[in-house]
């Protein structure tokens, strides 16, 4: 903040004039004044007793006076309680403030360079064999709002997706579609192709089952007991036997089998994008495991040669952690196939080879957590800089209160049904609110009503701590009180009707400013906008996009009460109309580049 460094410098100079000292920056320590005081900043004089060898509150008068009487355009009075020093800065040194703050159309955000370091962000990571859900949500919200936020603090980011396309699960659904499929297609039935396949996979486990069933009532019948029946049932069913020889067709490049594969992935990733595209979020590099995992064995192989690793006797690949605290890890099994692990090294390789990386930051929920304390140390072994520190962002389960939503599988909620039903509800909800002298087309309402779905969506899920479980509920989310996106969203609408209306009138702050210009209100909005910066590097630090939902909330919230309480278009002294226009610009803008981190929209009229 512009008036703590220019302050912190005159505390300097008071320090070497009052008592002959040269003190550290760091010593210098400013803090918010507290409510029920007179001012807005507080320095604390007990680091420098042994200088001035008098008492706190002496000591504190002492250099209060100093300030007042060398720096009357920024500190205008002060008051000592004990061994603070509460200090008023001039309405001159706040304006002045705002000002820089109104001319800024990045405050807040740092720029990044072609030096900037380089973070590469995963997120997303789907099966293609079912559709995306309210988890892949989360997953992808946070991803998308945390590499707005790195690229806020000055780093280059490079978001990526690891989609996983291979596997038994694949198998599963291009058989049933060969078995009961009938030639269907997205465009023959009309439906997205993440859905269609994922209809597939619900049939085969659907047969499955039953056949399990039968087999499993058969061996019983012939004698064996039942957990045993049901042990061998499921071995000997038919239809697992060709998914898996299905598989193996697979590994082998089976020209038929990977022309199927080809035909169903490409159906999902187009329902993918259209998920992705009414998220608002993407990907700048794609990696899939069909084509990692070969690369991963290698690594693994490489690994063994350099006693890394070590194979036993059935012929699988091990790593050996316990000197780490943690136990032996599976590489690669017996027959030579990959596990997952295998899969995230060989991904890590192939970026490593395509990016600069300084950082990577894994977004995948917290049932993974030893799976990412386990690679961390593998990658370190195996020679990757970046290995040791990589960063697992870690996040919590979300839920629905109630079954509502439930997708096809019947168990979890389907994200495109989610977002159908919340742009819904949002055109259902702000019928009563939507100002009918704005004449808004059924486009434009339409579009608003979006607008307002989506960012209720966002800001319900991101303004939670993501290490903590979360309820989803839909109906809170949409309100337009208390801590929520479209709360947030019609104060910005309210502000950018105002500065329409003010037309003409909305000039730049220039001149000096009359003393006891601004309320203590306008103060604390201003110190508010000023510590935007702050919040954003918080979030950066920290990895926790929820500081800047609960920032945005705090300005939205702070601001209404300013708008309840003072005149602003009918302000009849000029200097106060056009300060106070200043603070609806900057406020306006900060919402709109803090809701913008988090991936939302907020709408010019509601």
């Amino acid at each position: 903040m512009q008036i703590e460094s220019t302050l912190t410098a005159a505390i300097l100079t008071a320090i070497k004039n009052l008592y002959g000292q040269d003190v550290p920056e760091k010593m210098v320590q400013l803090s918010a004044t507290k409510k029920e005081f007179e001012g807005q900043l507080t320095l604390i004089v007990f680091p420098f007793l042994k200088m001035s060898r008098k008492a706190p509150e002496a000591t504190a008068q002492e250099i209060g006076q100093y300030l007042v009487e060398n720096l009357p355009d920024v500190v205008a009075r002060f008051n000592v309680i004990k061994g603070f020093l509460n200090m008023v800065i001039a309405d001159a040194c706040w304006v002045s403030l705002l000002t820089d703050i109104q001319k800024d159309e990045r405050w807040g955000l740092k720029p990044v360079t072609a030096e900037s370091p380089l973070v590469m962000i995963e997120y997303s990571s789907p099966n293609t064999n079912k559709p995306l859900h309210l988890g892949h949500v989360r997953n992808n919200l946070l991803g998308w709002a945390l590499a707005q936020v790195m690229e806020a603090n000055g780093n280059r980011v490079v978001k990526t997706n690891i989609v996983n396309d291979r596997g038994i699960h694949i198998c599963k659904s291009m058989l049933a579609w060969l078995k009961w499929g009938n030639g269907a297609t997205p465009e023959s039935t009309g439906m997205k192709g993440d859905h269609l396949i994922g209809d597939y996979y619900v049939a085969f486990d659907k047969h499955y089952r039953a056949e399990v069933k039968e087999l499993t009532e058969n061996f019983m019948a012939a004698g064996m007991d039942e957990e045993a029946a049901k042990e061998r049932a499921e071995k000997e069913s038919p239809l697992m036997q060709e998914a898996r020889a299905m598989l193996v067709k697979w590994e082998q490049n089976d020209p038929e089998v990977r022309a199927l594969w080809k035909k169903m992935n490409d159906w999902v990733y187009a329902g993918f994008d259209e998920t992705y595209k009414a998220l608002g979020v993407g990907f700048d590099k794609i990696y899939y495991e069909s084509q990692t995992y070969l690369e991963g064995k290698e690594k693994v192989m490489e690994g063994l040669e350099k006693g890394f690793f070590y194979r036993r006797e059935d012929g699988s690949v091990w790593a050996d952690l316990t000197k780490e605290g943690l136990d032996e890890k599976l590489l690669l099994r017996a027959d030579g196939t990959s596990v997952y692990m295998t899969q995230d090294i060989g991904t890590a390789k192939l970026r490593f080879q395509d990016f600069p990386i300084d950082k990577m930051i894994y977004v995948v929920g917290n049932e993974q957590n030893y799976h990412f304390q386990v690679l961390s140390i593998l990658l370190d072994k195996l020679g990757f800089k970046w290995g040791k520190d990589l960063v697992h962002f870690s996040y919590g389960m979300v839920e629905l209160p109630n079954g509502k939503m439930k997708s096809r599988e019947g168990t979890v909620v389907d994200a495109d049904d989610l977002i159908a039903k919340m742009i819904s509800d949002a055109r259902e909800m702000s019928k009563d609110k939507v100002n009918k002298l704005e004449n808004l087309t059924e486009e434009e309402a339409q579009e608003i009503a979006r607008i307002v779905g989506m960012g209720a969506l966002k800001y319900f899920i991101l303004k939670v701590d993501a290490r903590k479980n979360m309820l989803f509920n839909p109906e809170e989310s949409i309100d337009f009180n208390g801590n929520t996106g479209p709360f947030i969203q019609y104060t910005y609408a309210r502000i950018r009707s105002i500065l329409r209306k003010a037309g003409s009138e909305m000039n730049a702050l220039s001149g000096s400013v009359a003393e006891n210009i601004l309320s203590e209100k306008e103060i604390s909005l201003i110190q508010q906008l000023a510590a935007f910066g702050a919040a954003v590097a918080q979030a950066g630090t920290d990895y926790n996009v929820s500081v800047i939902a609960n920032y945005c909330y705090d300005l939205a919230k702070e601001f209404n009460g300013f708008y309840h309480d003072f005149q602003i278009l009918k302000e009849p002294d000029e200097q106060k109309r056009l300060v106070r226009l200043a603070i609806c610009e900057s406020v306006a803008k900060v919402i709109r580049l803090g809701m913008g981190l988090l991936g939302i929209e907020v709408p010019e009229r509601m």
